[in-house]
């Protein structure tokens, strides 16, 4: 049985496109997953990447192009005004560990629930009313948004980075089967249950 490392982001606009297909993909073939959410801007850093703030112009304009047609294409609505939107990733992300660690919903769910706050519906998913609103969605205590759990997580928060520096990770979302194959992109989830039907 495989298993999935998957890196992403709740500020990440294609972790939003990746939907639930990779959790459907993982399920179709019992593949094992562990979600770690990270800080996308500090990976960019530690990993010669730009925030989209910093990149040239030319890059933001095909990147807001792209994002409107796998939007379009996937049949996720995105809210692309503005196209650059600051938000804090750490309450969400912190609240998301805190959620894994007390179980009882659905992972994949609650990643698409607050990336679909941040990118379709335009909420502040560093409210802690929001992140428990996403919470509810995905079957989870909403508690665990006001609760010390979701502070504890910072550690493991920061632990992530670390995690994603060393096994080579450099964007989201970030699939890596098994410490070794790597899938960068939701537009790689295809080549994912290719690799994991033997076909690639």
């Amino acid at each position: 049985m495989a298993h999935i490392d998957y890196y992403f982001a709740t500020v990440s606009p294609y972790t939003y496109l990746a939907g639930t297909r990779f959790e459907e993909v993982a399920e179709k073939h019992g593949a094992t997953v562990t979600y770690k959410p990270l800080d996308i801007i500090a990976l960019f850093g530690r990993t010669g990447g730009q925030a989209p703030g910093e990149r040239h112009p030319s890059r933001l304009d095909l990147r807001a192009q792209e994002l409107r047609r796998q939007s379009k294409k996937l049949g996720l609505p995105m809210d692309l005004d503005p196209p650059l939107r600051a938000a804090n990733p750490a309450p969400s992300s912190y609240a998301f560990i805190a959620a894994a660690k007390a179980g009882g919903g659905d992972l994949g769910k609650l990643v698409h629930a607050i990336t679909g706050a941040h990118w379709r519906d335009k909420r502040d998913i560093a409210d802690d009313t929001v992140i428990a609103e996403c919470l509810e969605e995905a079957g989870f205590d909403p508690s665990i948004a006001h609760g010390m759990g979701a502070i504890a997580s910072a550690d493991d928060y920061a632990r992530n980075l670390e995690d994603a520096v060393a096994a080579g990770v450099f964007g989201a979302p970030f699939y890596i089967v098994d410490g070794t194959e790597k899938f960068w992109g939701q537009d790689r989830i295809g080549d994912l249950d290719l690799y994991l039907s033997g076909k690639l």
